[in-house]
């Protein structure tokens, strides 16, 4: 305060206002209107960003103090949508620049991402009853391609699925925009050879997929919380009578006595159970739906309905199995000739043993 005071009497004007006139005498000590102390500056963020309707200050949008100062907004590459057209646009060029080739023995294609819809069964040629999970491939495009020049490997990053803008932030937003995509919802990375890189909108369809070959299928499992050994690990149990009491589920011993005088570690006891990444190694492609972009797999698969999956080929399929010809590096579709809906042709009948 006592500096303050002298201050003002060095230059002559009261500074002592700020305390009582809420930031007036330092404004007036600036030579700024009064209150221009609690205000930020013009051109800064949150502060007014030029004339607007009816001589206020327009701060409408996040770009407006950046346009005040004559500078365009920057919220990232891409800032503006491409809208359907857009998108359709960029989907027209990459299936236009993809090239069906033969693959070679390292080849390897990319994978896609998938929505796990449900299961469902089928009965075959052979009236045998077969059980299949349902995965719809919704909107599958790659957003990104990976080199070895740039990121050091060859990879794909490919999304699925659609969010609204503001769902996500402003990196998200131009990291879609920038490749003239709309915002998918989940996105993944496949290792492919450098043979089968696509470029950026390419769709991902079900019929990159062919009925009777083998896939790997990644989810997370459905979490059960903590769960007791009977449960997580299939133990037995205790006895349920013969003096046994309150010990009917219980795991029993869990390590010997002074030697080693421990728990090892690994031990099979109670605790979380499921919400773990499984993958489900070399499931059949029972039947593909081109028409709804639906993939039936053999068997169960890791997730709760509604889950995403990641779906690619087989990496160690059987040594006795052949994958058929598949379409390489993905499937282009023929105006033409559009895909119908095929199956996967009969093996042998489980019958033949009993005859």
């Amino acid at each position: 305060m006592m500096a303050l005071r002298a201050l003002a009497g060095a230059h002559g004007r009261p500074l002592l206002g700020a305390a009582a006139g809420g930031g007036r005498g330092l404004a007036a000590a600036a030579g700024a209107p009064a209150g221009a102390a609690r205000r930020r500056l013009p051109g800064g963020p949150g502060g007014p960003a030029g004339p607007g309707p009816g001589g206020r200050p327009d701060t409408r949008g996040p770009g407006a103090w950046l346009r005040a100062a004559g500078r365009p907004p920057q919220a990232g590459p891409g800032a503006e949508p491409p809208g359907r057209e857009g998108a359709a646009a960029t989907r027209e060029r990459a299936l236009a620049a993809v090239e069906p080739r033969p693959p070679t023995a390292a080849s390897r294609r990319t994978g896609a991402l998938a929505v796990k819809c449900g299961m469902t069964a089928e009965w075959d040629a052979h009236g045998v009853r077969v059980p299949l999970t349902v995965l719809w491939l919704d909107g599958c495009q790659v957003t990104q391609v990976k080199t070895e020049a740039k990121e050091g490997y060859t990879a794909l990053q490919v999304g699925a699925g659609a969010k609204r803008p503001k769902q996500v932030g402003p990196a998200v937003r131009g990291h879609f925009y920038a490749a003239g995509l709309g915002i998918k919802r989940r996105v993944a990375e496949f290792r492919v050879s450098p043979d089968a890189l696509l470029p950026v909108g390419t769709p991902i369809q079900a019929a990159h997929f062919v009925p009777g070959q083998l896939v790997d299928v990644r989810g997370t499992t459905i979490g059960k919380g903590f769960q007791g050994v009977m449960k997580r690990h299939g133990f037995a149990g205790g006895n349920a009578s013969h003096g046994a009491s309150k010990s009917h589920r219980i795991h029993g011993s869990t390590g010997a006595c002074q030697d080693p005088g421990k728990v090892w570690k690994g031990k099979k006891m109670a605790g979380h159970m499921g919400n773990r990444r499984r993958t489900v190694h070399s499931a059949k492609v029972y039947k593909v739906d081109p028409e709804r972009q639906l993939v039936y797999v053999v068997g169960q698969v890791p997730g709760h309905k509604g889950a995403w999956v990641h779906l690619r080929d087989a990496v160690r399929p059987r040594k006795t199995f052949r994958q058929p010809d598949l379409p390489f590096p993905t499937f282009v579709l023929d105006p033409e000739a559009p895909p119908a809906a095929a199956t996967a042709p009969a093996g042998p009948s489980p019958y033949d043993a009993f005859r």
